[in-house]
C-alpha cells in the first residue's frame, strides 16, 4: 500500500546495517510496535494524554531500566542522523505543511515570519553568548548547540489543541512557527558546523567578510530551498491536474515529499557542488500541494486517499520516531552531564521569552488595525514551544571527528544537552500545556459548541447510513421490510436531531452564523474548482471565466472578513451574470406565476 511506504523505507538502512538482514531487523521492530500498541491502548484508557509523549515515556523507561540493571538498551534500534532526515523527516514535514491551510498560514504571515526567522536568529545568538559562559563552551560551540535546541515541533501539543477547542489563530500561530523556523534552525545548524568542523574562531566569524559569507550562504540555502520545493510541487501538480487515478496521485505525493529533499541536499550537490535546505524544499512542496493542488488537481476521492496516506504515514513514524528517542536516550550521559543540562533548561526558555514577547509587542505595534497576538497566546507560544524530533535529528548527525581528524569539540556534552532539553520539552511542558490554557481561559470551545459538533457528526452519520440502506435494498442485499424499518428508524432520528440542531442556533445566533460563513467558504471554493475544470475543458473562455474567478474571489474576501452574501433574505451579492442579463433585456427575478422549475420546463 502507497501510504506504507515510509515506514517501509524506514527497516532498508537498519537493515543494511545489520549482518542477519532484514529478518533480525523485523524480530528487533516488533517489540517496538506491540509497545506502541500498549500504550495506545493505554491512552485511549486514560483518554487527554498525548499518545507521542506517552510513547516517548514508554522509551525512556525503558533506557533508564536497561540503566540500572546495567543490562545496557532493552530494545534495539539504532537511530542516525540520515535515517531521521533522509526516511523519517519528509513524511512528516510534508503531511505538516499539506494539511496547513495557507490561507490562514497567509494572514498570519507576519508574525510567523517575524517569530520563525528573525525570533529564532536572535534566540539563536542569545542563547549562544549566555552559553559560552554559562556553559563554559567556545562560542561557535554554543552557537551550535543553540542552533541544534532551539527550533520546535507541535505534533503533541497541536493534537491537544483540536481535542480542547483552542482558536484557530493559536493553532495557526504555533504550526506555521514550526514549519518555518524547522528550515532555518536546520540551515543554521548546518553553518555552524561546518565551522566548527574547519576550526573557524569567534573573532574570524565576527569579521566583516565571514559574517558576509556567512549571511550570503544562509540566504541561498533559503531561498534555494524555497524555489525547489516551489518547482517540484508545480511540476507534480501539473501531473495530477491532468490524473484522475488516485492511487497514482498518492504514488506522485509520496515521490514529491521524499524527491524535494533528496535533490535540494543531494542531487543539486552533484550536478552544481553545493546544496540548499531540503527541509524548506519539502514544507514549500507540501503547502502548494496541500492547498493549490488539493483545490484544483484533485477529486473529492483523491483528497481523501492522499490524505489518509499522509495522516497514516505520519502517525506510524511518529509512533518509531517517538520510541526510539525515549529508548536511545544516553541515559549515562545524562547523568555524568546533569549541570549542563539544568542550566541548558532554564537558558532555552529565557532565549525564547526573550524574543516571544518582544515580538509580539511589537507585531501589536505595528499592526493596531488587526487582531494582534493576546498575552495569553504568547505564554502558550513559550511554554508551547516544544523541541522534539529536528533538535535530536540535528545532534544525531554530529561527527565524531573534526576536519583536522581531531576528536570533535564537546561532542558528548551537546548530546547529552540536547536529549535532556528535548526530554523536559516534550515530557514536562507538553503534559501541562493543557492546564496553562485552562488557566489562561484560552479555550473558546463552549459547551453549545461541542453540542453542535455532536449534533451535526450524528447528523452526517444517519445520512450515511440512510444511503447505505438504500443501496442495499436497490441491490437485494435487504428485503423490503428490513428497508423500511431501517429507514423509518433514521428518518426519525434525522427529523430529531434536525428540530435539535435549529432549536440550537436559535438560541446561540452565533452558532448559525459561523455555520454559514464556514459553509460558504467551502461551497465558494467548490464554486472555484468546478470554473477552474470547465475552463480547462473549454466549456468557457478564458476571458469569461476570468471574469467569473474575479467575482468568486470578491465573495471569497467578503467572507474571510466575516460577512455572509447568503444570510439575508433578499440577493446579498449582485453577480456578474445578472447584471448583464438585464442589461440584455432578460427579466431573471422569480415571480409566483412563472417558479424557475416551470419556465425551464417551458423552455425544454
Amino acid at each position: 500500500m502507497p501510504f506504507a511506504s515510509p515506514v517501509v523505507a524506514t527497516f532498508l538502512p537498519l537493515a543494511a546495517e545489520s549482518p542477519a538482514g532484514i529478518e533480525a531487523v523485523l524480530v528487533d521492530l516488533l517489540p517496538v510496535f506491540i509497545l506502541a500498541a500498549a500504550v495506545g491502548i493505554l491512552v485511549a484508557k486514560i483518554g487527554r494524554f498525548p499518545y507521542t509523549i506517552a510513547l516517548l515515556l514508554a522509551g525512556l523507561s525503558l533506557s533508564v531500566i536497561g540503566f540500572v540493571l546495567g543490562s545496557g538498551r532493552l530494545l534495539d534500534i539504532s537511530l542516525s542522523d540520515d535515517l531521521i532526515f533522509l526516511v523519517l523527516l519528509p513524511p512528516l514535514l510534508f503531511e505538516g505543511a499539506a494539511t496547513t491551510d495557507l490561507e490562514r498560514l497567509r494572514r498570519n504571515l507576519g508574525p510567523v515570519l517575524a517569530l520563525a526567522v528573525g525570533g529564532l536568529v536572535v534566540a539563536v545568538v542569545l542563547l549562544g553568548v549566555l552559553g559560552q559562559a554559562a556553559f563554559g563552551f567556545p562560542l561557535l560551540v554554543a552557537l551550535l548547540f543553540a542552533s541544534m535546541a532551539l527550533p520546535t515541533d507541535p505534533v503533541s501539543v497541536l493534537a491537544l489543541f483540536e481535542e480542547l477547542g483552542a482558536p484557530e489563530r493559536l493553532s495557526v500561530l504555533v504550526e506555521g512557527e514550526s514549519l518555518v523556523n524547522d528550515g532555518v534552525g536546520v540551515v543554521l545548524f548546518s553553518t555552524f558546523l561546518v565551522l566548527v568542523e574547519e576550526g573557524v574562531t569567534a573573532d574570524a566569524l565576527l569579521g566583516p567578510g565571514e559574517l558576509a559569507r556567512t549571511g550570503l550562504e544562509v540566504a541561498v540555502v533559503s531561498v534555494g530551498g524555497l524555489v525547489v520545493g516551489l518547482v517540484l510541487g508545480y511540476a507534480v501538480y501539473g501531473v495530477m491536474v491532468n490524473l484522475d487515478d488516485h492511487m497514482t496521485e498518492i504514488v506522485l505525493t509520496f515521490v514529491l515529499a521524499y524527491g524535494a529533499f533528496l535533490v535540494a541536499e543531494h542531487v543539486l550537490a552533484v550536478l552544481l557542488g553545493f546544496h540548499v535546505s531540503g527541509v524548506i524544499a519539502v514544507v514549500v512542496a507540501g503547502l502548494f500541494i496541500g492547498n493549490r493542488g488539493a483545490e484544483y488537481a484533485m477529486s473529492p476521492q483523491t483528497k481523501i486517499s492522499i490524505f489518509n496516506a499522509l495522516e497514516t504515514a505520519a502517525f506510524l513514524v511518529n509512533t518509531f520516531i517517538f520510541i526510539a528517542i525515549g529508548a536511545t536516550t544516553p541515559v549515562d550521559q545524562l547523568a555524568a552531564h546533569g549541570r549542563l543540562i539544568l542550566l541548558a533548561i532554564p537558558l532555552v526558555l529565557l532565549a525564547r521569552a526573550a524574543v516571544v514577547y518582544p515580538i509580539s509587542a511589537a507585531v501589536n505595534r505595528l499592526h493596531a488595525g488587526s487582531p494582534g497576538i493576546p498575552t495569553a497566546y504568547q505564554h502558550v507560544l513559550l511554554w508551547g514551544g516544544l523541541h522534539g524530533s529536528i533538535p535530536i535529528a540535528l545532534v544525531l548527525g554530529l561527527p565524531e571527528t573534526a576536519a583536522s581528524g581531531a576528536p570533535f569539540p564537546f561532542r558528548e556534552e551537546l548530546r547529552a544537552m540536547v536529549f535532556g532539553v528535548a526530554a523536559f520539552s516534550l515530557v514536562v511542558q507538553g503534559l501541562t500545556v493543557g492546564r496553562l490554557l485552562d488557566g489562561l481561559g484560552v479555550v473558546t470551545r463552549s459547551d453549545a459548541e461541542e453540542l453542535h459538533e455532536l449534533l451535526l457528526g450524528r447528523a452526517r452519520a444517519v445520512d450515511a447510513a440512510l444511503e447505505a440502506a438504500e443501496r442495499l435494498h436497490d441491490a437485494g442485499e435487504i428485503p423490503p421490510s428490513v428497508h423500511e424499518d431501517f429507514t423509518a428508524e433514521y428518518e426519525r432520528e434525522k427529523a430529531d436531531l434536525n428540530r435539535a440542531i435549529a432549536r440550537l442556533m436559535r438560541e446561540h445566533p452565533e452558532l448559525r452564523r459561523e455555520s454559514i460563513l464556514a459553509g460558504e467558504r467551502r461551497v465558494l471554493r467548490e464554486e472555484k474548482s468546478a470554473l477552474m475544470d470547465a475552463m480547462r475543458r473549454g466549456v468557457v473562455s478564458d476571458d469569461v471565466g476570468e471574469r467569473l474567478l474575479e467575482e468568486i474571489d470578491l465573495k471569497i474576501d467578503r467572507v474571510r472578513s466575516g460577512e455572509t452574501t447568503v444570510e439575508r433574505r433578499e440577493e446579498g451579492y449582485e453577480e456578474f451574470w445578472r447584471r448583464r442579463a438585464a442589461a440584455f433585456g432578460l427579466d431573471v427575478e422569480a415571480v409566483d406565476d412563472d417558479p424557475p422549475d416551470r419556465a425551464l420546463d417551458d423552455d425544454a
